[in-house]
């Protein structure tokens, strides 16, 4: 009966899980709409393809695709049961995920420092909100990793331990996508336009 009932909350996990992943969907394409409107109003301040440095923001990219094969390779490792390869793999991934909202975070700073805040402009508003609402998640993915690394240590592999890794996974893998069209619309498209 136990087994039965774990696998019924299982699912419900899952199933919610999925639905929280869903309205996530509904808010970044609510604030990529916005950026879209929005993004030709610099208020005679500088293009998206004067302010961008591609170098960095193709280092991010590297970053975070990588954590997120390091994700999937975590994911086999507790497949297999084989903890310390997990708890390798959770590091690495963590690792390349620190060093994608750091580069973040590096990137703001400059933007801000050079007097392109959210403040300066209804597009610099725009790609704040955005591409800062992604590295909010970064963030929470990071403190989810680092919880979830702390608790298989000290307890193991335990099936709340696996579903919360398989979940993990799954919301780390739906930032690298969400990464993806950022980087593909504002990044790529912003610096073309200035061509």
């Amino acid at each position: 009966m136990n087994k039965l009932k774990d696998t019924a909350l299982s699912y419900r996990t899952e199933l919610g899980f999925w639905m929280y992943l869903m309205t996530d969907c509904i808010l970044f394409g609510c604030l990529f709409a916005t950026y879209a409107v929005l993004r030709g109003s610099t208020a005679g301040g500088p293009s998206e393809a004067e302010l961008f440095d591609m170098p960095m923001v193709l280092a991010q990219t590297l970053a975070l695709l990588t954590s997120t094969l390091t994700a999937g390779l975590m994911l086999v490792a507790m497949h297999r049961k084989r903890s310390v390869e997990f708890k390798v793999w959770l590091g690495v991934t963590i690792a390349f995920g620190a060093a994608f909202f750091a580069m973040e975070l590096n990137e703001f700073a400059l933007l801000i420092a050079e007097g392109q805040s959210w403040q300066s402009s209804a597009a610099r508003s725009g790609f704040f909100a955005l591409v800062g609402t992604h590295g909010l998640h970064i963030l929470v993915g990071l403190l989810w990793a680092t919880v979830l690394a702390v608790v298989v240590h000290r307890r193991g592999f335990t099936q709340k331990n696996i579903r919360q890794a398989k979940l993990f996974a799954l919301f780390w893998h739906f930032l690298d996508v969400i990464w993806i069209f950022i980087f593909t619309f504002v990044y790529l498209v912003g610096a073309s336009n200035g061509i």
